[in-house]
């Protein structure tokens, strides 16, 4: 396992924040994901660890934290981490339907990048995208991993309303909207399987290091998944990846 520079700093009186270099890479997150398992055997069940691009927060909302002794503690367990087991990750198949309905934002597209619908969604659902972080809204994946050619800019003015599963492309990136909100990434079909439930034993079912592939479904088939969600017996599928 590589390690690379670290810095650590106070973030407020009851966090602490980790930083890697300030660059997307798969190696340096899997560098954040072997440390965070180093913390979860070393520190107590007070801590909540949360893991992003470039970053792990720790937070203690029990205790007001002495960053002079909690510093040199956490400088020595990063570098002496050595070898663990890695942790089971998955590679999520999700369902997306791009009917026109759901997918607002294909004519902009199509002029931004030069290429059809079609095109667009043979890209999209041939690859596979890494979950590099979890926030925004509770359960919005950030999915770095996308084709270059579909690299695109926000939208000039954000939607005040985006209705939950929209699926969106935003620069480097792609995503499900949780939930109905505000928002400004283009819309390029809906996804039926709920990503976050306040009622489940885990509310995001996706963690932070795995991967997502997304298949195409029509609208009839959209229909019969979201009646699944509904009741409650729609299990998305999974298999077991490891980095």
């Amino acid at each position: 396992m590589n390690s690379f520079p670290i810095t650590i700093d106070a973030y407020g009186e009851s966090a602490i924040i980790v930083k890697w270099p300030n660059e997307v890479s798969e190696e340096i997150l899997d560098d954040i994901l072997f440390f965070q398992e180093k913390l979860k055997g070393v520190l107590d069940d007070n801590w909540d660890l949360i893991p992003a691009y470039n970053s792990l927060t720790l937070v203690n909302p029990f205790t007001t934290i002495s960053f002079q002794e909690i510093k040199p503690k956490l400088e020595e367990w990063y570098s002496t981490k050595g070898m663990l087991g890695q942790t089971e990750r998955y590679l999520w198949k999700l369902p997306v339907c791009y009917d026109d309905e759901f997918a607002l934002d294909f004519s902009s597209l199509e002029d931004q990048i030069g290429l059809s619908k079609e095109e667009i969604i043979k890209l999209h659902t041939s690859h596979s995208y890494t979950v590099y972080g979890i926030g925004f809204l509770p359960g919005f994946m950030y999915l770095g991993g996308l084709p270059p050619v579909l690299e695109t800019k926000r939208r000039d003015t954000p939607r005040l309303h985006v209705d939950k599963g929209s699926v969106g492309l935003a620069g480097k990136q792609t995503g499900i909207y949780p939930q109905d909100s505000p928002g400004g990434w283009n819309i390029i079909g809906k996804c039926p399987v709920p990503m976050f439930n306040l009622k489940a034993k885990s509310p995001c079912f996706v963690s932070v290091g795995d991967k997502v592939q997304f298949f195409s479904i029509g609208k009839p088939e959209y229909e019969v998944y979201k009646i699944e969600a509904q009741v409650g017996i729609l299990e998305p599928e999974k298999l077991p990846w490891n980095a």
